[in-house]
């Protein structure tokens, strides 16, 4: 694949690969070592808090009772995940643009941070009740346990591949039945995605994405991806992006072998990703300034094609790749909010 850097990502890629390095993994409960990491106990990175909105939020808002914690669409569905009470809102996407969408309701026994479509089918881990969820678009709900706090989620082979968040690891579910759950060198197991077949989990306390082979049952080369990655999400040219919040960049990643193929600076607090698979534009939110902003990711370098002022706190975002539609949630109870580009 041939890449090439923006001039003014230069100095920052620069300094990014200085930063970068091979994380070694160790096996079963050995402590895991950085020589990267800064401090004794690190923390995972948030989103930065949002101000209050002073720009009318592009395109129309679907009020919610709650904060949005995580969007996905399955089919002409939008699901809209709320907390407190936790639940799963199931809007058709025909409704959207009238504005007065009912939705039908999934009531969840917590919240959850990830929503993945699989299918016809929604991926809902539950980490404080461990616990996998797959909603139908129907509403039905059947629940399977997984010890450990799943936490993302990702269809490989056929199987669903879970991140375990508190026991450090990547399990493999082939329909209810666990198969390996493969661990060693993570100190977190925060998101997992799916590329070019093979599956690569972000570490969020750690900061680092790491490549995960099923077949062997391992956790394979990582790279530091920034100072305190948040997001990951899959695009179709076998790259992986990440969002570093706290430096305020997106990184982007080959596979097999893993590698760091270009840094991007993004101000303003960049969040939550979101890839439309028809167009090859990512979407990332910006919460410290409430934008939402799409790049064209076909070129060897990112480049802004859309900006639009957000709902306030956009901590999560979707794209229905079949219409362009961008969906932005708001973590602070001003709804859904829904962008035709």
């Amino acid at each position: 694949m041939t890449t090439r850097t923006h001039s003014s990502t230069l100095g920052a890629v620069a300094l990014t690969a200085a930063l970068v390095a091979s994380l070694s993994a160790c096996t079963g409960d050995e402590e895991v070592t950085d020589e990267l990491q800064v401090v004794e106990n690190p923390t995972a990175a948030t989103a930065q808090p949002a101000p209050e909105t002073t720009t009318e939020p592009a395109g129309s808002v679907i009020p919610v009772d709650g904060d949005v914690t995580a969007l996905t669409t399955v089919g002409d569905v939008l699901a809209v995940a709320v907390a407190d009470p936790a639940r799963v809102l199931l809007f058709e996407q025909d409704a959207l643009d009238g504005g007065d969408a009912e939705p039908t309701v999934v009531e969840l026994p917590g919240p959850v941070e990830d929503l993945t479509a699989a299918g016809d089918t929604l991926l809902a881990p539950v980490p404080s009740q461990d616990t996998l969820a797959r909603i139908t678009v129907d509403g039905e709900v059947t629940s399977t346990p997984v010890a450990g706090q799943p936490t993302g989620a990702a269809v490989h082979d056929g199987a669903t591949v879970l991140s375990l968040r508190e026991r450090k690891a990547v399990a493999v579910l082939d329909g209810d039945r666990l198969d390996p759950v493969i661990a060693g060198g993570l100190n977190s197991a925060d998101d997992v995605v799916v590329v070019e077949g093979r599956p690569v989990v972000l570490d969020r306390l750690r900061s680092a994405v790491f490549e995960v082979d099923v077949a062997e049952g391992d956790i394979g080369a990582g790279l530091r991806a920034g100072q305190g990655a948040t997001h990951v999400v899959a695009d179709d040219y076998g790259r992986v992006f990440v969002s570093d919040t706290r430096s305020g960049g997106i990184l982007a990643f080959s596979v097999d072998p893993l590698l760091l193929r270009q840094l991007y600076p993004v101000p303003g607090g960049v969040y939550a990703l979101a890839y439309d698979s028809e167009r090859d534009v990512l979407w990332a939110t910006l919460t410290a300034t409430n934008e939402v902003v799409g790049f064209d990711v076909r070129g060897g370098e990112l480049q802004e094609r859309y900006r639009y002022p957000t709902v306030r706190q956009p901590d999560s975002v979707t794209v229905d790749s079949r219409t362009s539609r961008v969906v932005v949630g708001s973590a602070s109870g001003e709804g859904v909010q829904v962008i035709a580009p």
